[in-house]
């Protein structure tokens, strides 16, 4: 078996794709930091065995692994590697239940706000995240505010707690929904 990994644009956080689904096509991504409940992901379970892996990421066909600020890859990457292949080679669903993480519950839009909300949650669908998982990240729509035009949306992932995740909010997403939603005003990060 052979895992390609892939540096992306946050240094702490190294995308690896191993040939094979981890989320399959059509399912939520899953992100989990260290100290969550992993009793259905027990590939994250076994990564945070790995001293220095503070949080996980599945995507559709990739793991996007942060380390601690005191870790360097070229010490934790190998054991990283392993097991991820130990997983693979053992026949393991890297998610047992398709779990969302820490997903609040969502809000209730209605008439031309409704409107404005499936037109914003659209464009991230089609033209954000495709970009944004590349770099082994996700955005995911929190919510919007109609009263002063305010968009909120999650980064995890490698986007979570990247250097250049605050300027991919402001300067691209901001403008391309303010292109196509007149009554989108700003993008903020949504904070928990």
């Amino acid at each position: 078996m052979f895992i390609q990994t892939e540096d992306t644009p946050n240094p702490a956080t190294l995308k690896f794709l191993p040939g094979k689904d981890v989320t399959g096509e059509g399912q939520p991504p899953v992100e989990i930091a260290r100290g969550g409940d992993v009793s259905g992901a027990p590939l994250a379970e076994m990564l945070f065995m790995i001293p220095d892996v503070t949080r996980v990421f599945f995507g559709a066909d990739y793991i996007s692994v942060t380390k601690g600020d005191d870790a360097q890859w070229k010490h934790l990457k190998p054991a990283v590697l392993g097991a991820i292949m130990d997983f693979y080679v053992a026949g393991g669903q890297p998610l047992i239940d398709q779990l969302q993480a820490g997903d609040v519950e969502e809000r209730v839009y209605e008439g031309e706000t409704l409107e404005i909300v499936e037109q914003i949650k659209e464009l991230i669908e089609l033209r954000v995240r495709p970009a944004v998982a590349q770099d082994g990240g996700d955005i995911v729509f929190k919510h919007f505010d109609d009263e002063d035009g305010s968009v909120y949306l999650e980064m995890r992932g490698a986007c979570a707690g990247c250097p250049s995740s605050t300027m991919t909010l402001k300067s691209g997403i901001e403008n391309l929904l303010k292109h196509y939603v007149p009554e989108v005003t700003r993008v903020e990060q949504y904070a928990h």
